[in-house]
Parts: C-alpha cells; sequence; structure tokens
C-alpha cells in the first residue's frame, strides 16, 4: 500500500525525485496570516515563503484561512499542511522540472466553524504580514456587522480581525502590511478603503483609524503564475509512481513566476523572503507588471475561453496546437490587445511578453481547463477587457476584430439553456457546462425573451455589467451582432476559420 504524505512519512522518502523540507520545519513561528487556501497562493506566494525558509532568510510559517464555507481542510490536517508542488515547462527552449514539498502551512482554519481561533492570531507578536486571494469578486464591500461569527465578507472578516489586533496591542504595537493578490487594479487601496468604511459604519474608535493609517500597510500586488488546478487522473497516478507517495493536495505550476508588491524599503526589510528570489519585485510602482499582466495574460484568457469551450478544446495547451485558433489567439494579442493596453510602455515591451505568453499557453505540461477562467466571466471581461475596448476605439476609431469575435463567442457560452436549484447551464455538443457567473439569471431571460440583434444592444447598454454604455463606439453592436449570429447558426469552428482566412486576405 503505497504511503500517504504527512509529517510523519517525510524520512521515508526519497530525496532523489523530490527536495524535502528543512530540518525543524515545524518548529518556524507563524508569522503570516493568509486568507484564502487556492491554488495559487500555494503555487507562488506560499512556495516563495517556502523557497526563503530553506536558504534561511525569512524562517516563518503560514495561517491559511478557509474563507468560504465549501469543501472542508481535512486534507490539509492529515498531510500536516505539506503538499508537493510540481514545477513543469519549457523556459528558453529548455526543459524546466522539479519536485518540491512545501512545509510553508502549519495549519488550516475554517473561518466558518474556527473563527474564534482565527481571531486568537491576532495575539501573536510574530505575525506581521497577512495575504489573500479570494477571487475578484472578493474584495467588495458588504454593509455587516463585523461581530458576526464570522463577517460574512472577506473585508468584513479582515476588519474584525484588524479590530481584535488593535484592542490587544494598542495605537502604538502590532502593525502589519496586508497584500492582497486579487486580480484588480489597486487592490491594496481598495481593500484598505472598504476596510475603513466598515469601521467607520461598526462605531469603530476614531483611534482605529489613526492605527491603521500608522500601523497598517496596504500594499498593491500582482500574481503572476498559472496554476491550474490538481492533477488529471492520469498525471497523478504518474506522479505518484515517480515520487511513491500519496498526496491529495499535489499542484502542477509552470516555471515562470512573478510577484510584484508596491512598497518601499520598510515593507522589504519585513517582507525578507524576497531576498530568496529576484521574481519577488518590490518596488513604488507596480503598473507596468500589473498592466502586462492584466491585459495579456489575463485578458487573452477572458476573451478566448468561450471560443475555446465552444470549439470543442478542453485545455489551453491543447487549443493551441489548433492553426486556427492559435492563429486568432495570436493576432488579438499582439494587433489588438498589445496597442490598448492603457499604459505607456518602452518600445516593443508589449510584445515581447505576449511572445512570453504565448509560449506559456503553449506548455505541454500544463493542463488549464478552460471553463475554470470562465468562472466569474462577465466580472472578468468588465475589469480586463473593458478598458482596452475604451482605448482601442479612442485610438483606433475603429471596431477590433478578434475582440469583437471574443465578445460574440461569450454571448453565445451565456445562452443558459436550463436553470436546476439556481444552478445555470449551456450546452455544447449535448452536454452540459456550469455557467459560474453572477449575471447567468440575466442572461436566462435575455436568451428566452430577445433575438440576437436586440439581446446584444441590451447587453452592451447595461452599465450595470460594464460601467459603460459599449453601445457607443461605432459599429461595436452590428459587428457583435452580426458575428454572434454566424457563430450561433454555423458554429465557432467555422467562425475561426473564416476569421482566419479573412486575416489571411488581407495580409
Amino acid at each position: 500500500m503505497i504511503m500517504k504524505l504527512s509529517a510523519g512519512t517525510i524520512s521515508v522518502i526519497d530525496p532523489a525525485n523530490v527536495i524535502l523540507p528543512p530540518p525543524k520545519f515545524s518548529e518556524l513561528p507563524e508569522r503570516v496570516l493568509q486568507f484564502g487556501a487556492g491554488i495559487l497562493l500555494r503555487g507562488l506566494p506560499d512556495y516563495l515563503i517556502d523557497k526563503a525558509n530553506r536558504n534561511g532568510i525569512f524562517n516563518g510559517r503560514i495561517v491559511v484561512v478557509k474563507s468560504t464555507a465549501a469543501g472542508d481542510i481535512n486534507a490539509f490536517s492529515h498531510q500536516d499542511g505539506l503538499y508537493t508542488i510540481c514545477v513543469r515547462g519549457i523556459q528558453n527552449g529548455q526543459i524546466d522540472s522539479g519536485n518540491i514539498i512545501s512545509s510553508s502551512i502549519s495549519r488550516v482554519l475554517s473561518a466558518h466553524e474556527q473563527w474564534p481561533e482565527v481571531l486568537k492570531c491576532a495575539s501573536n507578536p510574530e505575525l506581521k504580514i497577512i495575504i489573500s486571494n479570494t477571487t475578484e469578486v472578493g474584495i467588495e464591500k458588504i454593509n455587516e456587522d463585523i461581530n458576526q461569527l464570522p463577517p460574512t465578507s472577506f473585508p468584513g472578516k479582515l476588519c474584525a480581525f484588524l479590530v481584535e489586533r488593535y484592542k490587544l496591542f494598542g495605537k502604538n504595537e502590532g502593525g502589519l502590511i496586508i497584500i492582497p493578490t486579487e486580480l484588480i487594479s489597486e487592490n491594496g487601496k481598495k481593500l484598505k478603503s472598504i476596510v475603513l468604511s466598515l469601521a467607520k459604519e461598526n462605531s469603530i474608535s476614531r483611534e482605529f483609524d489613526e492605527w491603521i493609517e500608522e500601523k497598517v500597510r496596504f500594499c498593491d500586488s500582482l500574481v503572476d503564475r498559472i496554476v491550474p488546478g490538481k492533477p488529471t487522473l492520469e498525471i497523478s497516478e504518474s506522479l505518484q509512481k515517480e515520487l511513491a507517495y500519496e498526496d491529495e493536495l499535489m499542484i502542477i505550476t509552470e516555471p515562470y513566476h512573478l510577484w510584484a508588491i508596491e512598497g518601499d524599503e520598510k515593507v522589504k526589510r519585513t517582507l525578507s523572503f524576497s531576498e530568496a528570489d529576484p521574481q519577488v519585485i518590490i518596488t513604488p510602482n507596480i503598473g507596468e507588471y500589473r498592466e502586462l499582466k492584466l491585459r495579456l495574460l489575463n485578458g487573452t484568457h477572458t476573451l478566448s475561453c468561450a471560443v475555446a469551450h465552444l470549439a470543442g478544446f478542453q485545455y489551453v495547451n491543447q487549443s493551441m496546437n489548433d492553426d486556427s485558433f492559435f492563429s486568432f489567439i495570436k493576432s488579438m494579442m499582439l494587433n489588438e490587445i498589445a496597442p490598448a493596453i492603457p499604459y505607456d510602455f518602452a518600445e516593443g515591451k508589449a510584445r515581447d511578453f505576449g511572445l512570453q505568453v504565448i509560449e506559456r499557453f503553449s506548455n505541454p505540461y500544463i493542463h488549464h481547463p478552460w471553463l475554470n477562467i470562465s468562472m466569474h466571466y462577465t466580472a472578468k471581461l468588465q475589469s480586463r477587457v473593458v478598458p482596452l475596448l475604451l482605448k482601442y476605439f479612442g485610438k483606433y476609431k475603429m471596431v477590433p476584430s478578434h475582440m469583437s469575435f471574443g465578445f460574440a463567442a461569450y454571448l453565445l457560452f451565456m445562452k443558459v439553456v436550463k436553470c436546476n436549484n439556481n444552478l445555470y447551464y449551456g450546452q455544447y455538443n449535448g452536454e452540459d457546462y456550469l455557467i459560474n457567473d453572477t449575471a447567468a439569471p440575466v442572461f436566462y431571460e435575455l436568451w428566452k425573451t430577445k433575438k440576437i440583434p436586440e439581446l446584444v444592444k441590451h447587453v452592451l447598454k447595461n452599465k450595470d455589467l460594464w460601467q459603460y454604455d459599449l453601445s457607443q463606439f461605432p459599429y461595436f453592436s452590428n459587428t457583435v451582432s452580426d458575428l454572434l449570429s454566424y457563430l450561433h447558426d454555423n458554429g465557432v469552428v467555422a467562425g475561426l476559420l473564416d476569421l482566419d482566412a479573412k486575416k489571411s486576405t488581407n495580409q
């Protein structure tokens, strides 16, 4: 019977196949509180802290707070917080691979079941850093009582924790650095403003606000690493055979990684783990890093996921092997998105980054499901793509053909065919797929009651979805409507071939 990964089995795991944790790793103090137990955090910030610990630099572990009620934390408990990071990819034409058992997590607490235990962490003087990743919709204001057990929202939970910290340490001590990694612009500034607003609404003293201003630093940040999720069954079984142990928490990542954090020398001293990896960049302005990643990687992902799924592709790397889809991605990224990024880059900077992203998308070792990328689809379009449309129309006074194609495919993807228990489903090739989007009920009604031209105009005019009236752009509504009609009647594969043929004719 194959053994399971845990602190008790580390001593008998063969170090020839995997990098083992440092000696006495379990004795390191808890210095980080992390809201979120997701794969991105485990594949990048937690990976970097683990790397620093191995180099004797940071010497601290992470208390993870599982913010949502869904799922459980049993696997973390059974494995003593240990999990394997399998790095697989190609960099500069060379295969880059390796396996690491991360020991950066000390324990995982459930916010819903162990909130008093979470608040106890506020009394720890060694705790200096808070990290979060609660998705783009996590940093949102909800008017609530922060004395609930627990508060509903992530900002509510954070506010309650900070109030507890202030009560225990007073106005001159207990300072913290808070680093949200949610993929929204100025995530640190936005989170801070919500926390202060919640404190005011909950009648927390003015002295607490002063403590926040003087002792608590909210840093904008950006994380960039493709971490697609739990390995497929086939890959999992292969890795299990290679490593000779079972790991329920195993993740696969690409070699490329970046964590850009807005801060000064004082922030850098506290975040000493940055010394262990040059790709942890602490700088006064992370705008360049954020815009490149947000638009070229994430924006392209967002504009492509419906196209890919409705063309029959399950994984990103799989779709990149198709000539017409590869042409769509490359043309859209380099010819429409890159010149429309709302940031002033050095000559060639955006194009070079885009070419690197194409290589990353093509990584044969990373199986990143397109349906996973479609989660919170509408919110992602609003934050990642609408600014590109605004800049493109303002700059060129014409319709971007590939972005329009992506937008039309999104509308087709959002064609809800049934609703069960408040879950909304679309359908492709006779199979249902979950539409994991808060706007799904809106589209459920629209597709039942409106024909395509009217539906497109209604959606584009909806400022609640986009914060802008997108129908104001000349010919955009007609272009998207014509494309949607074509895709609806002929399919996305035919649409890609037609788009590629038109591009070739125009060259």
